[in-house]
């Protein structure tokens, strides 16, 4: 390993400290609706596609079983989401949003554009950005 190496050249520390950052920018405008980051991507990938398995949904969110199985009961516990047996195999558990879930996505409509101001709101640049982001992903998931 190269000595002169710097914690600032590893672009590893540089998506590791932009997370971070994104997450402290998520953090005040998802706390007036009583949520956390993880809970509002699962709310996100169900007003997307309501009516997931949970195997579905973890992959959808890249979540191991035992990491979103703890969430989604807390969710559900908060009156914004039900699990229910899977009528097709008994041993998956179907994930639907309640009224109270549906109600959340227009209350969180903001979010999105404080984030995207936030960012510097260019939109193409942006897009750009995480579609790259997403090709490096693919690429170290094959590695």
């Amino acid at each position: 390993m190269d000595p002169r190496l710097k914690i600032d050249d590893l672009l590893c520390f540089s998506l590791y400290s932009a997370n971070h950052a994104l997450t402290r920018l998520y953090r005040p405008l998802l706390a007036p609706l009583g949520l956390t980051y993880p809970q509002y991507l699962v709310l996100v990938a169900l007003w997307e596609e309501d009516g997931q398995k949970v195997s579905d949904l973890g992959k959808r969110l890249d979540l191991e079983t035992n990491t979103l199985t703890p969430l989604l009961k807390r969710m559900e516990g908060a009156g914004y989401l039900s699990r229910r047996r899977n009528p097709e195999d008994e041993r998956s558990l179907i994930v639907s949003l309640t009224e109270k879930g549906r109600a959340l996505q227009s209350e969180a409509r903001h979010i999105s554009t404080s984030v995207i101001e936030a960012m510097g709101g260019d939109i193409k640049e942006l897009i750009d950005l995480r579609d790259r982001i997403n090709a490096l992903r693919l690429r170290l998931d094959q590695a």
